[in-house]
């Protein structure tokens, strides 16, 4: 009988603890083996800028008749967006609690003297002026998410506008928008490489001090999760009039599933029909869990915010009161441009620095470390995404008036 081979997880698992094993007993060796982080790093970012591009266009220029979904669409997108901006501060407030990065520089050496937020950034240059690209081919060569999304949006709005004669245009987003998730796909086959490498280099030149920092990184992150998916998202529902109670009932195996998997997208099927023998119509479940793949994503947002300010404290970049406001709007507006592909976060997170402008060496060795253990951390932010989903479709549902759900029967 042919054996099963291990999940993407359980192999990223793996590799962090050979890694691990390697940078112990083989120093020198394992310093040199931060190659393979580094070409998987290069390797996520060559496919940021048609990634952001042709989801987003497709996102907003596929909406079809758009006078009767407009009601809906800006009812789910408030939503969305209040629960990103919750999740965000409610990640940058456990980091700053716990402060998970203070006195990792002393383990990392001389790389924190390298970072600076401002290298790539004028300070006199205005966060919002820097929106509005000069060329969106630079943009796109620079990676500059702010500028992608900016001129993505209204592309795509331009699309929708052109109707019939933007039909052959959209049939090409949407076709290129599979072939960057298969893209996706087969980059992150490479993450148990990259993952191995970052994790032996760190490991061989800075020891095992450093795993009690990551343990407390966990902590924020799980602390945070607790707090916002078993008080804040209950108390959103009763607030909305939503059936608690029962709406756990019927979710509970996509969150399960989204959680064992780490994929919302594998538990997607099963949200929604929980969701509509919960007694949501099918059109409201399928538009809003549809566009919470890529725009609510609570659980990875919140893990962002902590990952953010772990890295600014491990290396000790220089980040005064209004940069920390700059930081939290470019990645509240980056949380919006990814799809939920695997480690989705991770290439969130190196577009969202990179905008700030953090340097390459920065960026490369802070996404490496936080790689080696993204793995533990992700089925829980992965499972808060989908029951984050699915408080929000009922929400939206009863901000609608309807007033069935929470019955027992099928979507209408």
């Amino acid at each position: 009988m042919r054996l099963k081979p291990p999940s993407l997880t359980n192999q990223i698992l793996i590799a962090f603890m050979l890694g691990i094993g390697c940078g112990i007993l083989f120093p020198g060796f394992g310093q040199r083996l931060d190659i393979l982080s580094t070409m998987f790093i290069r390797m996520v970012l060559m496919i940021i800028a048609p990634l952001v591009f042709s989801t987003l266009v497709v996102g907003i220029a596929g909406v079809s008749n758009a006078g009767t979904l407009g009601t809906l669409a800006v009812k789910s997108f408030l939503l969305f967006f209040l629960a990103t901006g919750l999740s965000l501060a409610i990640g940058f407030g456990a980091a700053f609690l716990l402060q998970p990065g203070e006195g990792i520089l002393g383990v990392m050496g001389e790389v924190g003297k390298m970072s600076g937020p401002v290298a790539a950034v004028s300070e006199q240059e205005s966060f919002w002026l820097r929106l509005i690209p000069k060329s969106v081919v630079d943009a796109m060569a620079r990676g500059d998410v702010l500028q992608i999304v900016f001129f993505s949006v209204f592309f795509g709005v331009a699309l929708h506008a052109a109707g019939e004669r933007g039909r052959d245009v959209l049939g090409f987003f949407r076709a290129l928008t599979e072939i960057m998730f298969t893209f996706a796909g087969y980059v992150m086959l490479a993450a148990p490489i990259g993952v191995f490498g970052a994790a032996a280099a760190v490991m061989g030149k800075h020891g095992i001090g450093v795993l009690a920092n990551f343990a407390l990184f966990a902590l924020s992150v799980l602390g945070g999760l607790m707090v916002l998916v078993f008080f804040l998202f209950p108390l959103l529902g009763v607030l909305a009039g939503v059936d608690v109670r029962t709406l756990i009932r019927h979710s509970r195996e996509a969150v399960v599933l989204a959680f064992a998997t780490a994929s919302s997208g594998v538990a997607l099927p099963k949200g929604m029909a929980g969701l509509e023998r919960f007694g949501i119509p099918r059109a409201i479940v399928a538009f809003v869990m549809s566009l919470g793949l890529s725009f609510n994503l609570t659980g990875t947002t919140l893990y962002i915010g902590s990952a953010v300010v772990f890295l600014v404290q491990a290396f000790q970049v220089p980040v005064t009161g209004w940069e920390w406001v700059e930081l939290f709007g470019i990645f509240f507006i980056v949380s919006k441009g990814v799809p939920s592909v695997p480690r989705g976060s991770i290439v969130l997170l190196t577009m969202g620095l990179t905008s700030f402008g953090f340097r390459a060496e920065v960026i490369g060795t802070g996404v490496g470390i936080l790689l080696s253990i993204d793995p533990i951390l992700d089925m829980a932010r992965t499972g808060s995404n989908m029951a984050g989903n699915c408080l929000i479709t009922a929400v939206v549902a009863r901000w609608q008036g309807d007033k069935e759900i929470g019955t027992e029967g099928e979507g209408r």
